[in-house]
């Protein structure tokens, strides 16, 4: 298969995002990427009757999915244009041939998070920056009411405070649910607020810096993942008060998530060493979720009226599946599509470890036969983990005969809270960095990577790690391919438009760049890209509000001032990331050629 065949299968593999079923749990609905130039609405029965059918088709954007009724025949979708994240919400209507209405505006200026459907139907509820009254944009945020028969809209609360989550109704009808940040960065309060805006008031609040998540259990109770003494937690809290009924947490259970089934039960999703192992509760007994999907993991994501799941079955051997989990854990598969004449690699869980002593988790893929070089490819966030799962990238390049690293940096989760929370000692460009070059070079010491065939790549914070790689460690990097990374930590600050954005960066770094300037100017690569001695090519979707493309801008300014030689591709229609499957393709080509050259080269 040639370098553009291979980029072309991989760009295509399908990719599974916001998994939903009816209320009733006759149907199944999720966003399916891959299979056209964007991602589009597909539905599938969940008793398998019928094979997938796509809702809608040639969209312009990826959209996604909100919510959906009751008897799935309406669904909430959201899509931005050229994923710059600035959504509007659309109502996509089954009985009307799957038309779609717009339910906000099409714009490129502020953010519209949640979209979900009151129990009745009759309304939704959403958060925005948008004031509707005085048609701008606005510093904090609006919770609004939408009646879907007049299109007439309800402000519910004001609020100065960042967000970065929508609001889910209560199963009467009579509360939403929904989080504050009105303490210090980062930290997370669960409020509750009568549907018709009234006696707003605060849930659960754990302290200072504490976060904590919460989803309706029944009409009278949410549970919960919270911060904890020892580590994250999984609780019960009343709305009539009491305290917080804690079920179970580390170091006996690391929960993550949680997935709301039938009668008061509930799915946490719970990993150990990065690998999911979702379990159940109900009551205050909980047991694991049995997986006979046949895959390595198995992600439940909605739950079904009998007390079964809507989930994601996974790992990195073929494209991931949609499958109904029945309440005994038999799995009935509702949407696969084939291999094709893609070689999908399975990486090796492998450790190693950092200069602090700290043990480090991350996934090693080995390419048939002799390895032509390596990639350390970083996840985002870095709030974030990788998984045995499929990865286009990362899987084209070892297809090419690279081997692959995906590190489990200090600041990812899937590890607790301990390891999650261990960025912040530093702040970002501290221990983590070291994380990631220890692994490198525990790569190189098994043999399966040499020095001057060394390459770092990601997206997002994986973005700003491969910038930090090639300026900070130029002695091993040879080659660096940072996407949409943020390059100097203030240009961030400032350029970022997401509502979260700054409130992110101060908590990660300890406060705002005006308040610890040194910290923003030492972790910053592009204060010392002098120190470069490899190969750049530098990514960025030009539509990105997230890490604003001013970072790649100043980022060729200063090389080109300099006479670094490096290479740009800036996407028009991308935002944070290379999505579009002709994009994908186009940036696959252009890394495998880039790779070759820089290996070729060598170092300065």
């Amino acid at each position: 298969m040639s370098v553009t065949e291979l980029a072309r299968a991989w760009a295509a593999v399908p990719q599974i995002e916001t998994l939903r079923a009816s209320g009733d749990g006759r149907w199944a609905f999720w966003s399916w990427s891959g299979l056209g130039e964007v991602a589009e609405i597909w539905a599938a029965p969940t008793d398998a009757s019928a094979p997938p059918q796509p809702l809608t088709t040639r969209s312009r954007d990826h959209l996604t999915i909100r919510d959906v009724d009751q008897e799935g025949r309406r669904l909430i979708l959201a899509h931005s244009p050229d994923s710059c994240e600035h959504d509007q919400l659309l109502l996509l209507d089954r009985d009307r041939g799957n038309a779609l209405t717009p339910l906000t505006a099409l714009q490129r200026d502020h953010y519209v998070y949640g979209g979900r459907f009151s129990p009745d139907g009759a309304a939704i509820s959403y958060i925005s920056d948008f004031d509707d009254e005085s048609g701008t944009v606005i510093a904090g945020a609006i919770l609004y009411r939408h009646d879907l028969a007049t299109g007439a809209r309800t402000i519910l609360f004001r609020t100065p405070d960042p967000f970065g989550a929508g609001t889910e109704w209560s199963p009467d009808g009579r509360h939403l649910l929904w989080h504050r940040h009105r303490l210090a960065p980062g930290a997370t309060q669960i409020w509750v607020i009568g549907a018709d805006g009234s006696a707003p008031r605060e849930l659960v609040c754990l302290g200072e810096k504490a976060v904590a998540v919460g989803w309706w259990l029944d009409s009278d109770r949410v549970a919960l993942v919270a911060d904890g003494p020892d580590g994250d937690r999984v609780g019960i809290a009343a709305l009539g008060g009491g305290g917080i009924d804690w079920l179970a947490g580390e170091p006996d259970l690391n929960p993550q998530s949680l997935v709301i089934g039938a009668a008061g039960r509930f799915a946490c999703l719970a990993y150990d060493d990065s690998v999911l192992g979702a379990v159940v509760f109900d009551g205050r007994a909980h047991s694991p979720l049995p997986n006979l999907s046949g895959r390595g993991a198995l992600l439940p994501l909605d739950g079904l009226p009998d007390g079964g799941w809507l989930a994601e079955a996974y790992d990195a051997s073929a494209p991931h599946e949609v499958v109904r989990v029945a309440p005994d854990g038999t799995c009935t598969r509702l949407a696969s599509v084939p291999k094709g004449d893609r070689r999908f690699v399975v990486p090796q869980s492998v450790h190693w470890t950092a200069p602090d002593g700290e043990r480090v988790q991350g996934w090693l893929y080995r390419p048939e036969g002799p390895a032509r070089g390596h990639v350390t490819y970083v996840h985002g966030g870095p709030t974030w983990h990788s998984e045995d799962w499929v990865n286009p990238k990362i899987q084209f390049w070892v297809g090419l005969g690279y081997t692959v690293l995906d590190p489990n940096y200090r600041g990812s989760t899937g590890r607790g809270m301990r390891w999650r929370e261990k960025v912040k000692e530093d702040g970002w460009g501290g221990r983590e960095q070291a994380d990631i070059r220890a692994g490198t070079e525990a790569v190189i010491a098994l043999g399966l990577a040499r020095p001057g065939r060394i390459a770092v790549a990601g997206n997002s914070y994986g973005g700003f790690s491969s910038w930090f790689a090639i300026t900070r460690h130029a002695d091993l990097v040879t080659a660096a391919i940072p996407m949409c990374g943020m390059y100097k930590l203030d240009i961030d600050y400032d350029a970022t438009e997401m509502p979260w954005g700054r409130a992110y960066s101060e908590e990660m770094m300890g406060g705002s760049p005006d308040e610890v300037p040194e910290r923003y100017a030492n972790a910053s690569p592009g204060n010392f890209i002098a120190d470069i001695r490899g190969h750049v090519m530098v990514v960025h979707g030009l539509a990105d509000s997230n890490v604003g493309p001013e970072n790649t801008h100043a980022a060729i300014r200063d090389l080109t001032a300099a006479g670094i030689p490096h290479e740009a591709m800036l996407f028009e229609d991308e935002g944070h990331g290379v999505t579009r499957r002709g994009n994908l393709e186009a940036y696959l080509v252009r890394t495998a050629v880039f790779l070759d050259r820089a290996f070729d080269g060598g170092q300065g």
